[in-house]
């Protein structure tokens, strides 16, 4: 078997920092990736939850992420979603690499999210007040690839959780921690400029009431069709931009369950590729909203800007 490379978690957070994986979704988008293209991940049920497999190919790559949820594991002491990426030659398809999962995932979901929203975020003048709802790895990690790319420090973060107690306890380095659905969540989300939503929650988070005109609305919680963190209301004010328009729409229950309540059509999502190829322009009078629910082109294009790292590394270091 021909030799490969593994990068363990720390590695590939080391070998890219958060603006970098932005630019590598940036950079395939404005190359023509299209995103719709390859197939759809593929879900397999299990005793104990569910296999997850996302295959993509791309240029000189293909990869495939195995992924798996088990949703006792917490209550075990295990993390609740495991993944290897599995990187390969697309002429030959031998391998090339492997990468831990889980940290390539909490690199490429915000480095999109971003990308998504990042033309309305360069209009703001002044430092931005964000929210989180969700102090796990994803509101960590989309609070921290928007502070490496925006250019003046956040005025102020906000965290929300089910278990504040819990959340304090265990995140002494987070700043205010408030508990969901307290009158000082309320107003939190009233000034906020940029709301990331990456829970596990069913039912949406607030009311879509609250967030101010020019707010951005990250939601990445979920790819279930009857599951969502935003409400109808507010995707009714919105600018609702997508990863794609086709998975979206199996995918995407914010997105689903609006259009079933007649908030929204399928005719007012925005691709994201459109936005940062600039076909499409977002509005900074009425809010907007980022549905992603994940896709395999995502990990393949920051996987292959790991290894791209990675041989420049080698590469200084030869001479």
């Amino acid at each position: 078997m021909t030799a490969f490379t593994h990068f363990d978690h720390d590695r590939v957070l080391t070998l890219v920092r958060p603006r970098q994986a932005v630019e590598s979704v940036e950079r395939a988008l404005r190359g023509g990736l299209e995103t719709g293209r390859g197939p759809a991940r593929q879900i397999a049920d299990v005793s104990h939850g569910q296999f997850l497999l996302m295959p993509s190919e791309v240029g000189a790559f293909a990869g495939v992420k195995v992924a798996t949820v088990a949703p006792e594991n917490p209550r075990r002491g295990h993390p609740r979603i495991q993944a290897t990426y599995l990187l390969f030659d697309a002429e030959t398809l031998s391998l090339i690499a492997t990468m831990d999962g889980v940290a390539l995932t909490n690199l490429r979901t915000p480095a999109v999210s971003i990308a998504a929203v990042r033309p309305i975020l360069r209009l703001a003048r002044h430092r931005l007040k964000v929210v989180s709802f969700g102090c796990g790895p994803q509101g960590r990690a989309h609070v921290r690839t928007l502070s490496d790319v925006v250019e003046d420090p956040l005025a102020s973060i906000t965290w929300v959780a089910r278990d504040r107690d819990r959340a304090v306890a265990s995140l002494p380095e987070l700043s205010t921690v408030l508990r969901t659905g307290s009158a000082e969540v309320v107003e939190a989300v009233a000034e906020a400029d940029v709301i990331f939503c990456a829970t596990s929650a069913r039912e949406p988070l607030f009311s879509g009431d609250l967030p101010k005109n020019n707010a951005v609305v990250i939601a990445v919680g979920s790819h279930e069709v009857d599951v969502r963190e935003v409400d109808g209301t507010l995707m009714a004010r919105a600018q609702v931009v997508v990863e794609d328009v086709t998975t979206a729409l199996r995918e995407a229950g914010d997105v689903i369950l609006a259009i079933e309540e007649r908030k929204l059509a399928e005719s007012d999502l925005v691709e994201m590729a459109d936005i940062v190829t600039g076909k499409a322009l977002l509005s900074n009078g009425v809010p907007t909203v980022f549905k992603s629910s994940g896709m395999a082109w995502q990990d393949l294009v920051v996987a292959t800007e790991v290894l791209r790292a990675h041989e420049c590394v080698l590469e200084a270091g030869v001479r």
